[in-house]
């Protein structure tokens, strides 16, 4: 049984990535569209439009064009979405590569993408450099000046105003140090400043694109389960999909949005800043996640929408520090990346006063498959939502490879203009996962009820075998985390000669509280199957996780099998 959105299909225009997200620099021209959480520093909708022609017109002039690929290493910052579409205008691929990666990781993105040129922050601009030497990008680009002389608006309590001392230097008198022109200026590091590109007069050649076939965006896969791959997304992709997100209401140009998670990770590059420019609304960007900034920023910037990660969603639920901050503003607050218990999403409505909605997809989708209504009569506790238009899934089961019906577990598999085009440099991946008839094999396990809502179970590489059954780790997180004495949870296989697997929990305990182990255990049997039940447990400090909110299993079965 297929299931579908209940809207109608929509027209996806036939229009590259870049003109469509800056569609509203015109009509909002003055409106702030980016601004940087911390020292209030911003960029209108108009500065916007004319700093992205001009980063790509200074691409243009060192020979970066259709085809070539231009990685970005950098922590959240308001500037990120400007490289990106100046990328985007030329036809050019983007990598995006997260900035806590070693020397060695990140060398090893940049050869498998064959990244052309590399923008860094200036905290790892080292690192980029030494990435440089070991690939074959032949210029490294630092961030770090504003790219306009716009002053910055009143900063929050997270930090000071202003960062734009040298910003006339560059701009007013188009030198740099000792005379040097701009393009020429480059620090003692070996970098050049990024605002070295805007010396050009602005004239971007046209590039003529193939929406349908042309990559805009090469995200790699998170590697929690596997190797990291490069998903192409092509302009089609990205572009479908925020169509298939606008009409859900979800973001619009009445809305502030927080920008905390990150800019590298698909959800944080489609859902909250592509989404967010292209509806219009002002993005509020944080480099990275503090509790208490966190809580200030929404408080003091007045957020409406607030994407989060399940870890977010759970401090939200559990901290008493979000009793200090004013967050009546805030109407929507969205989980996705990872599964969302039930209870934390129940008590994060409750306490805020706002809808809450998941979202569910992957890398190798946009991200977006299904999504929440936003009308609170029409939620669903639990759900990750309804097929979003032009998309459809169905499940399917693990042992037979039979389609399922409403309420039977199994894997979902989606298909619509959203799914990649497939793994770079690795066609054997691609064809495992992408069949010929379009369906995407997600490796998720989960269903959907009788009116078409779904449900995320686990990782079908996850699941326990204890006996033969099928154990979800995610449920049994979920049960956990309703104790009042856990902060937070994770359950992992762990080997038995009999069982051959049994559940096994890590839990992390709130500070002052107490539990025992077999207290833990007996809450969560009164709660299960007895084939469900937890058989082992240990108390650690922290859950590991990825910066999307994922658990890290990964990590805490190879220590486990090490011990």
């Amino acid at each position: 049984m297929i299931a579908r959105s209940p809207d109608p299909d929509i027209i996806i225009p036939d229009i590259s990535f870049a003109p469509y997200v800056l569609r509203q620099s015109e009509r909002l021209a003055d409106k702030l569209a980016l601004i940087d959480g911390v020292d209030g520093h911003a960029y209108t909708y108009k500065e916007v439009a004319a700093i992205v022609r001009r980063l790509a017109a200074g691409l243009s002039r060192r020979g970066f064009g259709k085809g070539d690929v231009l990685a970005l290493f950098s922590t959240n910052c308001i500037e990120y979405p400007l490289v990106f579409l100046a990328a985007a205008l030329l036809g050019g691929t983007t990598t995006t590569i997260n900035p806590t990666y070693t020397i060695g990781e990140l060398a090893s993105q940049l050869n498998d993408a064959r990244a052309r040129y590399l923008v860094a922050a200036p905290a790892v601009v080292e690192k980029a450099l030494e990435g440089m030497a070991q690939s074959r990008v032949e210029e490294v680009f630092v961030l770090g000046e504003p790219l306009t002389a716009t002053p910055a608006i009143e900063a929050t309590a997270a930090g000071p105003a202003g960062r734009g001392s040298l910003v006339s230097r560059w701009l007013g008198l188009g030198r740099g140090a000792k005379g040097q022109s701009v393009q020429e200026a480059r620090p003692a590091s070996g970098a050049t400043p990024l605002i070295a590109l805007l010396a050009s007069d602005g004239e971007v050649p046209t590039a003529a694109i193939d929406v349908a076939e042309d990559v805009v965006a090469l995200p790699y896969s998170s590697g929690t389960t596997g190797l990291a791959k490069g998903v192409m997304l092509t302009h089609r992709n990205l572009v479908a999909n925020l169509c298939q997100m606008e009409t859900s209401g979800l973001v619009t140009s009445e809305d502030v949005v927080i920008g905390v998670l990150p800019f590298y990770h698909i959800y944080g590059l489609t859902v909250i800043l592509a989404q967010g420019l292209a509806n219009g609304a002002t993005i509020v960007s944080l480099p990275r996640f503090d509790f208490a900034q966190f809580l200030q920023t929404l408080q003091d910037r007045h957020v409406t929408v607030g994407f989060m990660a399940p870890p977010i969603m759970l401090a939200l639920a559990k901290q008493p520090l979000v009793d200090n901050y004013d967050l009546s503003r805030l109407r929507i607050a969205m989980s996705a990346a990872a599964p969302l218990a039930r209870e934390v999403e129940e008590t994060v409505g409750r306490r805020l006063g706002c809808v809450v909605v998941q979202g569910w997809g992957l890398t190798e989708t946009s991200p977006d498959v299904t999504l929440s209504p936003v009308n609170a009569a029409l939620a669903r506790l639990g759900s990750v939502g309804r097929c979003i238009p032009n998309s459809e899934c169905k499940v399917i089961d693990i042992a037979t490879g039979a389609e399922l019906g409403p309420n039977q577990a199994g894997e979902i598999w989606a298909r619509g203009p959203q799914i990649m085009k497939g793994y770079l440099n690795n066609p054997a991946a691609a064809a495992a996962m992408l069949d010929g008839e379009g369906w995407l094999h997600t490796g998720d396990i989960g269903y959907f009820d009788d009116d078409g809502y779904f449900f995320i179970v686990d990782r079908l590489k996850e699941l326990i075998k204890y006996k033969g059954y099928q154990v979800a780790p995610a449920e049994l997180e979920g049960i956990l985390l309703t104790h009042l004495a856990v902060a937070d949870a994770a359950v992992i296989p762990c080997r038995d000669e009999e069982a051959g697997e049994v559940p096994k929990a890590l839990v992390a305990l709130k500070p002052g509280t107490t539990a025992t182990a077999d207290e833990l255990m007996a809450y969560v049997a009164e709660q299960v199957a007895p084939h469900k039940r937890i058989r082992r447990l240990e108390f650690i400090d922290q859950v590991p996780k990825s910066p999307s909110g994922k658990i890290l299993r990964r990590v805490l079965v190879e220590r486990e099998r090490a011990t």
